[in-house]
């Protein structure tokens, strides 16, 4: 799809998260070529694209799943390029991965216990995140003793979520978070979306309802087949005839 320029989201400060011209391969498949990204602080970017465009691998690569083949990663000015995925967790980054991949047999509150264990909380404040994360997610709490498997869908999406910012993450990395969710549920979990957004959070989002991310990004990034195609504000991006052509549907 060949589109216009659209001016980029700037910011005059040290970006939280910079992506420097990354490469991932799966074995001598190349997943994603050349890409570079910014996400200012405090600031929603969205990651847009088809069905194996590379944005998971992108993730996996950004919180230390993956290996670069070539490229550079930085959060907060430092290289993180060669840095083990637990020590990303530390530094700062924390991941709600595709397909929520919660921990199934164990309870609501041990799946949030779980996302704390990086940070070595006392009895006391692990009780004080998880009662932050019940305000969040009232839900949560009514279900803190149930085994995860059983709950809903958007329910298992909210406690995905809440696992990620237990590890009191300054990035907090969304994978499709939309995913298999009805569209009511879709609603609750964007508003919540703005709401971290509204409390300081920086967000890089990566979701395939295009519409939903470039209506809360700041700014956004169109990927296809592994390359950036076209970077620019969100509400841009939303309002563009060929990118609504290509990921709204001529219903949007």
């Amino acid at each position: 799809m060949t589109v216009p320029s659209i001016a980029p989201f700037r910011s005059a400060e040290q970006p939280a998260l910079e992506v420097e011209d990354v490469s991932l391969a799966y074995g001598p498949i190349a997943a994603v070529s050349g890409v570079s990204l910014r996400v200012p602080r405090g600031a929603v970017v969205a990651i847009v694209g088809a069905n194996g465009a590379g944005k998971t691998t992108l993730l996996k690569a950004i919180c230390g799943l993956m290996p670069v083949a070539s490229g550079r990663i930085r959060f907060e000015g430092r290289d993180i390029t060669a840095l083990p995925a637990h020590r990303r967790v530390t530094a700062g980054i924390a991941l709600s991965p595709e397909g929520r991949q919660v921990f199934p047999d164990q309870s609501v509150a041990d799946n949030l216990e779980l996302g704390a264990y990086a940070r070595g909380l006392s009895a006391q404040a692990m009780a004080a995140a998880m009662e932050e994360q019940f305000a969040f997610f009232p839900r949560l709490k009514e279900r803190r003793n149930q085994a995860a498997v059983t709950l809903s869908g958007g329910e298992q999406q909210m406690l995905a979520i809440s696992r990620a910012l237990m590890a009191g993450p300054r990035l907090l990395l969304l994978d499709e978070p939309s995913l298999g969710l009805a569209p009511l549920i879709i609603n609750d979990i964007f508003r919540a979306i703005a709401r971290l957004r509204d409390g300081g959070m920086t967000i890089l989002l990566v979701e395939q309802m295009a519409n939903l991310a470039l209506a809360i990004a700041d700014t956004a990034y169109v990927l296809e087949t592994g390359r950036v195609t076209l970077s620019g504000r969100g509400r841009d991006l939303l309002r563009d005839p060929q990118v609504r052509s290509a990921y709204l549907g001529a219903g949007h």
